[in-house]
């Protein structure tokens, strides 16, 4: 059976009566005749029609938090749902009948015949109450809507507080609006705002909520038990909880006092709700997890905390990160993120293969889209987990002087941003793939991809340091780098320089070009300079001048900030910045512009066509316009199958061990690091790092044409 269709064609003469009654008694009472004088005279003697008529009566409607849910960019795959309050409105259509007659069953079953005020039960109540009879409400679901409706627009704690208090004068207020209320909207927009605000325990806000919470469906198939048993818990969520031992009994009761309403107001048969009263209640909620810590699979997490992470960075959200973080939570958003589901298995996929995720050291991949700047992979040997403070799982920090003090580490769970920086994470340093930042400074000085240098075994630099410091010439204070390589003295020009990662190549023309240019190209590029020491040598002009070892690497940076800036290359010189984001839609499905990419020229095409054709000799590609003659990861570019470019990157001590490979589809950057020690004892091995890396850009690439780099002009 369904629910009787409610007319809009009032009776006008009982909605002017009531307007009178409200009017002359406050809305308690149908005649005064009725009842004893000393019955009426507290309510009556603060509503006369004066107060009663100056009294507001347009509600302002706010809608009550909603859920916001992050998806991949293929706007399919859920990673995340965000929320203050479990909820997700729904129009009336796409909720069962059951439900609805359930409501109305549980709560005014009068609804359909009101105006908005239930005078009869008002009156019941009061005198009911004044004479001591029990406490009895007669709040009719509109005047509930209209309660919460006033709690969920409150502006301030006392708002909020005097939007539920129990007086009199709430009471009146309440009654107003609701009469306003029925005259601006129908009965189906009534109860489809109702059932979308009511709470129904357990975190459930709002009917969605609710069966998802208690039965895992949608609200539009919920039978008659379910839905009674939803509607019985409005009034009293948690009395009436079945998953807890003292509510399990007082759920089931209510609930088959509701099917009885249901049977008695015709919308059920006997057998039909005797047959509901028949059906087990369950005990378990389904109550889906909240943010970054519960996304559906463990390595999506980082791109997640990403992701939350740069939302509160957006002024348009909010004037701060409280304001933002709360649009995010209550806002209802459909996220739609650019996260690459084959992108990210891929990387996950290959960091396995090539080290635990119980190991001290960490492999971290960031993968980027040229020309968009999209972050379409990050991924770590790492769990984005909150280790247990009652039964840890992390070991000790690998750092002697923090396990000493019991600190553990961040394996194999952490919920740091180990790969994209921020808090407290600076960076690492990733040694010569900054090279590329000299190389691009110098081709936009002038000086052309064979430009010559003769270079030796060792190189005594103009650069002043300390004199106590092993880099420095013996007795001098003048910076003196060597090669990784006795073989790697001669000549060389761009090409076989970068292919061959020579240093006494590159510190030589970082001092012809000027150290300060280097430095700001690779601002321009997008390194972030998050270490104190490091932003203040960048950004004075005769700290970064005397900045000898920046070209080899010293400077702390993340996998993102170098994916991004060899994505700058591909991209034909415009950079651009890096973004989570795909498409935000708003609550009412309308697309928003923020997120989406936002570049300009960090460079000119011609000098990002020639530093990328000399970017192809170390990954074991063909320049364009000249000869590479050397490798340092010739594997790339037979494993990938398709026109690469890149770098690979060592520090002092093989601390860091760095590779960045990049097709027009995909920049793909890998450190293998300790994120606990930067002054660790371990040598990083290529030989974990760069498979990880080219193998993920391989996997992306497979079953996509072969693209040629644009060719630059001779």
């Amino acid at each position: 059976m369904t629910s009787p269709t409610p007319s809009r064609d009032r009776n006008k003469l009982a909605s002017a009566g009531s307007l009178l009654i409200c009017g002359l008694l406050a809305g308690v009472v149908v005649a005064a005749a009725s009842f004893p004088a000393v019955a009426m005279s507290g309510l009556a003697a603060k509503a006369g029609s004066e107060t009663f008529g100056e009294l507001p009566s347009q509600l302002s409607h706010q809608s009550a938090p909603q859920v916001t849910r992050v998806f991949a960019s293929d706007n399919k795959t859920q990673i995340a749902v965000m929320y203050d309050e479990f909820r997700s409105d729904v129009p009336l259509k796409d909720i069962s009948v059951n439900m609805q007659n359930a409501i109305v069953a549980a709560e005014d079953h009068q609804f359909y015949k009101h105006n908005g005020v239930d005078l009869k039960g008002v009156a019941r109540a009061f005198v009911n109450n004044k004479n001591g009879g029990g406490k009895q409400g007669a709040s009719t679901l509109t005047m509930q809507l209209v309660r919460m409706t006033l709690a969920y627009s409150a502006k301030t704690p006392q708002q909020a507080v005097d939007a539920t208090k129990d007086t009199p004068e709430r009471k009146l207020s309440e009654m107003k609006y609701a009469l306003q209320l029925e005259k601006e909207l129908n009965k189906q927009k009534i109860l489809e705002r109702y059932l979308n605000i009511a709470p129904f325990g357990n975190g459930a806000y709002g009917v969605f909520a609710g069966s998802q919470v208690y039965f895992g469906k949608k609200p539009k198939d919920l039978t008659v038990a379910e839905a009674a048993l939803l509607a019985g818990m409005v009034k009293a969520p948690t009395s009436f909880d079945p998953t807890t031992p003292s509510g399990y009994p007082q759920a089931l009761d209510r609930r088959n006092y509701i099917i009885d309403n249901m049977r008695d107001l015709g919308y059920l048969t006997p057998a039909d709700a005797t047959k509901a009263k028949t059906v087990k209640l369950g005990r378990t909620t389904n109550r889906p997890g909240n943010g970054c810590v519960s996304v559906a699979k463990s390595n999506w997490g980082f791109f997640c905390d990403y992701f939350y992470r740069w939302w509160l960075t957006q002024e348009a959200f909010g004037k701060s990160t409280y304001d933002r973080e709360r649009q995010l939570k209550t806002g209802g958003y459909r996220v739609v993120t650019s996260l690459d589901i084959k992108a990210q298995g891929a990387a996950r996929k290959e960091i396995t293969k090539q080290i635990r995720d119980t190991n001290r050291n960490a492999l971290l991949l960031a993968g980027v889209e040229p020309g968009s700047g999209r972050v379409r992979a990050l991924a770590a040997n790492r769990k984005y987990k909150l280790d247990s403070t009652t039964d840890p799982k992390n070991r000790l920090s690998s750092d002697p002087e923090k396990a000493a003090q019991g600190i553990r580490g961040t394996y194999p769970n952490t919920t740091n941003p180990i790969i994209t920086g921020g808090g407290d994470i600076n960076g690492y340093q990733a040694g010569s793939v900054f090279k590329m930042f000299t190389m691009v400074a110098a081709l936009e000085d002038g000086l052309g991809l064979d430009h010559t240098i003769n270079a030796q075994a060792r190189y005594k630099s103009g650069y002043i340091i300390d004199p106590s410091s092993d880099a420095a010439c013996p007795g001098t204070h003048f910076y003196c780098p060597g090669n990784a390589a006795k073989n790697e003295v001669g000549q060389f020009n761009m090409w076989t320089g970068f292919g061959r990662s020579v240093n006494t190549y590159f510190v030589p023309l970082q001092e012809e070009v000027g150290a300060e240019k280097v430095v700001d190209v690779a601002k321009r590029f997008g390194v972030k300079f998050r270490a104190e020491s490091d932003a203040k040598m960048a950004n004075d002009e005769a700290s970064a001048n005397q900045w000898g070892a920046f070209t080899l690497g010293v400077s702390a940076s993340t996998p993102l900030d170098i994916a991004n800036a060899y994505a700058t290359l591909a991209g034909d010189g415009r950079y651009c910045a890096p973004t989570p984001i795909q498409q935000i839609y708003t609550q009412d499905g309308k697309k928003s512009e923020i997120g989406q990419p936002k570049c300009n020229r960090a460079t000119s095409k011609d000098v990002a066509r020639r530093a990328l054709d000399a970017a192809r000799c170390p990954v074991g590609d063909h320049a364009q316009l000249g000869n590479c003659a050397g490798a340092t990861e010739p594997s790339a570019h037979a494993v990938v199958g398709h026109p690469v470019f890149g770098k690979t990157g060592t520090t002092d001590a093989d601390k860091t061990a760095a590779l960045v490979v990049g097709t027009q589809n995909l920049v793909v950057a890998g450190y293998l690091v300790n994120p606990d020690w930067a002054d660790h004892p371990d040598h990083m091995s290529h030989g974990i790092v760069n498979p990880a890396v080219y193998r993920t850009v391989a996997d992306y690439m497979e079953g996509r044409p072969v693209e040629e780099f644009k060719k630059p002009s001779d």
